[in-house]
């Protein structure tokens, strides 16, 4: 009989229907840390009877439940929907030297019914689980949103600066932080909530949760102070309009956007750090490649005067004039033809 109940339990688990509920939560809130309270005992979700509720005790459900300190000791009947009729009442005397609710000891004490349950408002936790960019052009750019008591939240712009972009901008894999500011039109803001932390950076810490997190002053912020960042992408290259990925008209991507490369000045050893960075073969003549259309680019130019010595390892670090400053038409851009590998 042991034996098949083991074997029944290591099926559950396999199954992953193993685990019943358990514990301890705030029920009727507007947030995990704010409601009636219910304890998971005998199998069964029930209340806590409020003839022993005080603070001391509330304060330790806040802990439990990973919240900040209790800010108010309620009725649990205030919070809706109330508790069934069918749940059961737990009589809880607490000494004051327990851990967990739970630990409590049963009392002879009858609540007669759910009017009587005990509930808890706790300062939400500012710690936020995950962060993101979202609604900009590219995964560099975007409005900043921090994971917060499991729903995503704005993050106001208050107290934010390049230090703080910095160490965002490093940990999502782009460049250097070009800007950070308010969102200015309505396409910019967010909808949800709004974070009601602030966190402090240095700029050398390697990720945005390592940074000091601190409650906001003055929660006045609204979605039009919501924070924007606009990080550099990383240099990337490419050969379009080809027949393979190593041939093609050279485009480059700079802000977000892919523009084209004029060619003064260009010659074989821009071509063959191309081909290197690609991971292509080497570039073939000009006299071979004159007969490949590619088609004029449309947009940005981006680079001009592109001077390499042959031994880069990334067309990044060949001279060229400013990033968008030229003297071309799209009928002088570059184009490349590499050997497959």
């Amino acid at each position: 009989m042991v034996l098949l109940f083991f074997l029944i339990f290591a099926i559950g688990i396999g199954f992953g229907f193993s685990e019943l509920p358990h514990g301890l939560r705030l029920v009727g809130g507007n947030s995990r840390c704010k409601g009636r309270v219910e304890l998971w005992k005998n199998e069964k979700w029930g209340t806590v009877c409020d003839d022993h509720w005080k603070r001391e005790t509330a304060d330790m459900v806040c802990q439990e439940l990973q919240c900040g300190p209790v800010m108010e000791v309620r009725a649990g009947k205030l919070f809706l929907p109330k508790a069934q009729e069918a749940q059961p009442i737990w009589n809880l005397k607490c000494q004051g030297r327990e851990r967990t609710l739970a630990e409590c000891e049963e009392d002879t004490v009858d609540c007669e019914d759910h009017n009587e349950d005990a509930g808890a408002i706790c300062e939400e936790s500012l710690d936020f689980e995950d962060y993101q960019l979202v609604a900009g052009p590219s995964r560099c750019i975007g409005r900043v949103e921090v994971k917060y008591s499991e729903k995503w939240a704005s993050v106001c712009n208050a107290g934010w600066t390049l230090q703080h972009a910095k160490v965002l901008c490093q940990e999502i894999g782009c460049g250097r932080p070009i800007l950070t500011k308010g969102s200015c039109s309505k396409d910019e803001q967010g909808t949800g909530g709004i974070w009601p932390g602030q966190v402090e950076c240095q700029g050398s810490e390697l990720s945005l949760k390592d940074c000091s997190v601190t409650p906001m002053e003055k929660n006045n912020c609204s979605h039009k102070d919501d924070t924007w960042v606009y990080c550099e992408e990383r240099f990337a290259l490419r050969l379009v309009n080809g027949e393979s990925s190593c041939s093609g008209r050279l485009e480059v991507l700079h802000k977000g956007s892919w523009g084209s490369v004029c060619n003064d000045g260009w010659g074989e050893k821009e071509d063959q750090v191309v081909c290197q960075e690609l991971n292509c073969g080497k570039a073939i003549s000009k006299k071979l490649r004159a007969k490949k259309n590619f088609g004029h680019g449309k947009g940005l130019i981006w680079l001009d005067d592109v001077h390499c010595k042959g031994k880069e390892t990334s067309l990044e670090q060949c001279r060229h004039r400013f990033w968008g400053y030229h003297d071309c038409t799209h009928k002088e851009d570059v184009s490349v033809v590499c050997l497959e590998k």
